[in-house]
């Protein structure tokens, strides 16, 4: 693989460490910074992994005639402006604090031409596997939110829930994540109206009642996050039958 050129990883959090660790591992002239240090002269590359509300300062702290890169999955080019070329390197990917799993990394890449290519080059010695980020990236974060975010946040309310019930608080997490892996594999390799099973997928109205009835009691927001995910399943589930 051809060697990148020396590049400035902007931006002291989970992903900017990681970034900057793998590429010197990697043998790869790379520099990190925090906001506010100075890009080293030398730097060709500045990737900023800054959160978004970030992004136009730290932009408009890079000196002229470097090529641009930020790590937001929502954001256009505007906040790297002037700076050309400037480009999208996001991974579709959580960076936990003990580092993201093994396995492949997906990761989007958009921008100016020249910059579309040194994002590809990027990836690749990042060992991502670079694609194209959809036309719309609001929709396209969205999604990212939707199945990686939320996933986290429903294994852990689900077991504040168990915990709840009576089960051990300390392994309630543990007990569940059989089921959570299991049913994202099975929404993975089948259709949604085949994968999902439970109350909803047998339309056992009652038992549904009775979660929202004892969420109600014990957390009226885990009542309503229940029913606000009910109203699309249960419609997807229409759909998959033909019902109109």
């Amino acid at each position: 693989m051809q060697p990148l050129p020396p590049i400035a990883v902007l931006g002291r959090g989970r992903l900017g460490r990681w970034v900057h660790t793998r590429l010197r591992a990697g043998g790869h002239d790379a520099v990190a910074l925090g906001r506010g240090d100075a890009v080293p002269a030398r730097a060709a590359w500045v990737y900023l992994c800054v959160p978004d509300r970030a992004l136009g300062a730290a932009a408009a702290a890079v000196p002229p005639g470097r090529l641009v890169l930020h790590a937001s999955g929502a954001t256009g080019l505007a906040p790297l402006r002037p700076h050309t070329p400037a480009g999208v390197l996001h991974p579709l990917m959580t960076f936990p604090a003990a580092g993201p799993p093994a396995g492949e990394i997906p990761a989007a890449v958009d921008g100016d031409p020249a910059a579309r290519d040194a994002a590809e080059r990027l990836a690749v010695a990042l060992g991502w596997s670079p694609f194209p980020r959809p036309a719309d990236p609001i929709l396209y974060h969205a999604a990212a939110v939707l199945a990686g975010n939320f996933a986290s946040a429903l294994l852990v309310f689900g077991a504040e829930v168990l915990a709840a019930a009576g089960h051990d608080r300390d392994t309630a997490r543990a007990r569940l994540l059989p089921l959570v892996r299991a049913s994202v594999e099975a929404a993975a390799a089948a259709p949604f109206s085949e994968a999902l099973t439970g109350p909803l997928a047998r339309g056992d109205a009652a038992t549904v009642a009775a979660h929202l009835g004892a969420l109600a009691a014990l957390d009226p927001s885990l009542a309503s996050l229940y029913a606000a995910f009910r109203a699309p399943v249960e419609a997807a589930l229409a759909r998959a039958r033909g019902e109109p």
